[in-house]
């Protein structure tokens, strides 16, 4: 029986693998090519300079973003000035939403400006028994009668 898988062995020898013909050679590709080998070579470099590239450009990015989001100066005088403008009309105060609604300014932009307005003396803001947050000129209205 061990003779049996000796010639059956020496049987499989005798069968070629797939790459090891004689005059077989490998075919032109994309392996072949000398950015690979390059890319092999200079991994130790290569990859941590693409990782700082990446680092800089979202760290741009955000940067981008963070200066887009502010307004210039004009820009915030025009819109404080509709926002005491719309508060004169509403002599019992009005809410964040309202404001925004009535001047078209996002709400993150929005209370910005009120805490900004507040910050320098011309606004107050209470909070009433629905929790909800209420911006009055100081000196003006319900609020100042307390």
């Amino acid at each position: 029986m061990s003779c049996a898988l000796e010639s059956v062995a020496a049987a499989l020898a005798q069968i070629p693998l797939p790459g090891s013909q004689p005059g077989y050679g490998k075919p032109e590709g994309d392996t072949t090519t000398s950015y690979v080998d390059l890319i092999d070579s200079n991994s130790h470099i290569i990859y941590p300079v693409v990782a700082i590239v990446a680092l800089a450009l979202l760290v741009a990015g955000i940067l981008y973003a963070w200066k887009s989001q502010d307004m210039d100066g004009l820009q915030k005088a025009e819109f404080k000035k509709e926002i005491l403008h719309e508060l004169r009309k509403q002599m019992g105060g009005a809410s964040a939403e309202a404001l925004g609604r009535a001047v078209g300014l996002e709400p993150f932009k929005l209370v910005k400006l009120l805490e900004e307005l507040q910050h320098d003396g011309v606004l107050v803001c209470h909070t009433n028994t629905q929790r909800l947050t209420v911006w009055q000129i100081k000196g003006v209205g319900p609020a100042h009668h307390r």
